[in-house]
């Protein structure tokens, strides 16, 4: 069992949120819960998340789309662990990204204490997404997740995979995990200054979004929080890459912590929330071409 430490206030409170949520769920009763409003800064300016650590600290609307998860609720509902199948390439379990599964599960128990979390990590190194999707029915069998955080796109950009292709890949699997009653929270590519003035690289990280929005999945930012964090420091993006795009053990620690913000605040969505309307929605990226931006609109 991981060691808990002390919760920042502003995470205790929401946690009480959530788990009077899940009694008033377990009891049958309607449940209407919202997320807090994020705090403003001068002029109405959105501050950064609080409950982040200071070195991760991101503003909402840039970190996370949110909509349900219900088979997580039903696991808390039912007060038994939650399985989490963690794919994707800093799920690889080599070098620095063996602390990835430790540091996801650490941050979940944090935020749900006294929910017992199991993170099973079964990425591969330079795995595109149509790779993975052909392990996921042997991975899903074997350890009956509750809940899939899946990091895509990267290498399939690395790669250069046709972007519909990548799409219709990513959007088979997602759907196959969903019909087994299995929730997904997707992962975009990582954000680098190289990369991000390249249309087709920006177009991967779109259709990501796309893909989250039309199957109604929690997305997690990580493009536009690390774009945000690059631009928070004299280092740039430096200080959270190690070698060939992949994170070192800052980075690790805040997507885990941006991971587990966005499981958290999806728990709060009400049963009744319109599937694929996720909240807040992504703005267009810099370079996207036309059918990116289009179908940025179209959300």
């Amino acid at each position: 069992m991981v060691r808990r430490m002390a919760l920042p206030q502003a995470t205790a409170s929401l946690l009480g949120v959530i788990l009077g949520a899940t009694v008033a769920l377990a009891q049958g009763a309607p449940t209407v819960v919202s997320p807090p409003n994020p705090p403003a800064g001068p002029q109405g300016t959105e501050m950064p998340d609080p409950s982040l650590s200071p070195e991760c600290r991101v503003p909402g609307s840039k970190l996370y789309t949110l909509n349900k998860l219900k088979a997580v609720k039903t696991a808390l509902k039912e007060k038994r662990p939650v399985r989490v199948l963690a794919i994707g390439p800093t799920s690889a379990g080599t070098g620095a990204s063996a602390t990835y599964p430790v540091k996801l599960e650490t941050a979940l128990e944090r935020s749900l204490p006294d929910v017992d979390i199991e993170v099973d990590s079964r990425g591969l190194q330079g795995e595109i997404a149509s790779g993975a999707a052909e392990r996921l029915r042997g991975m899903v069998a074997e350890i009956e997740p509750d809940l899939v955080v899946w990091q895509v796109g990267t290498h399939d950009a690395l790669a250069r995979v046709e972007v519909e292709a990548f799409g219709s890949a990513l959007d088979d699997a997602v759907k196959w995990i969903k019909s087994h009653d299995i929730d997904v929270v997707l992962v975009n590519p990582v954000y680098t200054a190289s990369m991000a003035d390249d249309a087709y690289y920006t177009s991967i990280v779109q259709k990501v979004q796309e893909v989250a929005g039309r199957e109604g999945v929690p997305l997690v930012q990580r493009y536009e929080a690390m774009r945000y964090l690059s631009g928070s420091s004299d280092k740039g993006e430096g200080h959270m890459f190690g070698r060939q795009f992949r994170l070192n053990d800052l980075g690790l620690r805040c997507m885990a912590e941006h991971v587990t913000r966005a499981i958290t605040l999806s728990l709060l969505q009400p049963d009744t929330a319109v599937t694929g309307t996720p909240q807040p929605v992504l703005k267009t990226l810099p370079g996207s071409p036309p059918a990116a931006q289009a179908g940025s609109a179209a959300q």
